[in-house]
């Protein structure tokens, strides 16, 4: 079983241009993933297309189960409102169209196996401004918080249930450590082996000294060129089988690598990319 995290930068390449969607879906696709973790996702937005990320994806891996869980509604930078409980059903209203019901920006989760379960956690963002460095402006900005969101799927896997989380942290120091506890403490409170796989924006040990949870990756991720920090991670709890091997992969898309972790369940027929 592969499962991968990969934080999209909403679809941009290496040199900042916005990519294709056949890069996208290539770039995605060439994981080879049972279940694929985004972070950074766009749905409806103008600065990528207005294609729903999420859902191209899915459709060029073959896979039935996914799912795009809005953490803003509106348009990044811009204006914009958290999602809030009242926004999931848009993601029905669009599955059921094609058409994206309105803008936002959030986490995907696509598993080529049956998802029995699906559950969503939100996580308030910090009240003071963080200095960032932006590399569009080439100068440390301050910049306002936006909440965050966790999506959790219950995967029928060969072995049995599996939950798999993805989220995509705060980027305020300290905050993403206090949202990581949360998110993990209420994972850990449903039965059974839980791993959770994103964008983190907290280095190196530091989650699994917050969570307890033990790290089945250890490799560098940012930036995407030549990387000095792990901020992406995959941790478990549980009794999740053993970890086969771990790759780390630079692809056309994102200033983050993309993580591949095997474990070792049977996987299903396997699949050629749709792109």
């Amino acid at each position: 079983m592969r499962l991968a995290t990969f934080n999209l930068l909403h679809g941009r390449a290496l040199d900042g241009s916005v990519a294709s969607l056949h890069d996208l879906l290539l770039a995605c696709t060439s994981l080879r993933a049972d279940v694929l973790c985004l972070q950074e996702v766009d749905r409806g937005q103008a600065r990528s297309g207005g294609v729903d990320q999420t859902a191209a994806v899915a459709d060029a891996m073959g896979a039935p189960s996914w799912r795009f869980q809005p953490a803003i509604i509106g348009e990044p930078g811009g204006d914009w409102r958290g999602a809030d409980d009242d926004d999931d059903c848009l993601h029905t209203a669009q599955a059921s169209t094609g058409v994206a019901a309105t803008a936002a920006y959030g986490v995907g989760l696509i598993s080529r196996w049956p998802v029995t379960r699906w559950r969503v956690l939100r996580l308030p963002a910090a009240r003071v401004r963080s200095p960032v460095y932006v590399p569009g402006h080439r100068a440390v900005i301050l910049l306002a918080d936006e909440p965050r969101v966790a999506l959790v799927a219950e995967v029928e896997t060969p072995d049995g249930p599996l939950a798999v989380a993805t989220t995509h942290l705060s980027f305020v120091p300290a905050w993403n450590l206090v949202q990581l506890r949360r998110l993990t403490r209420e994972l850990a409170a449903r039965p059974g082996p839980c791993v959770l796989l994103g964008d983190l924006n907290v280095p190196g040990p530091f989650p699994r000294w917050a969570s307890g949870w033990r790290p089945l990756a250890r490799v560098l991720t940012f930036p995407a060129d030549r990387p000095v920090l792990q901020i992406d991670h995959v941790l478990a709890t549980g009794p999740v089988p053993e970890v086969a091997t771990v790759e780390a992969h630079r692809l056309s898309v994102s200033d983050h690598r993309a993580i591949v972790v095997q474990l070792a369940i049977p996987a299903p027929e396997r699949f050629e990319p749709g792109v």
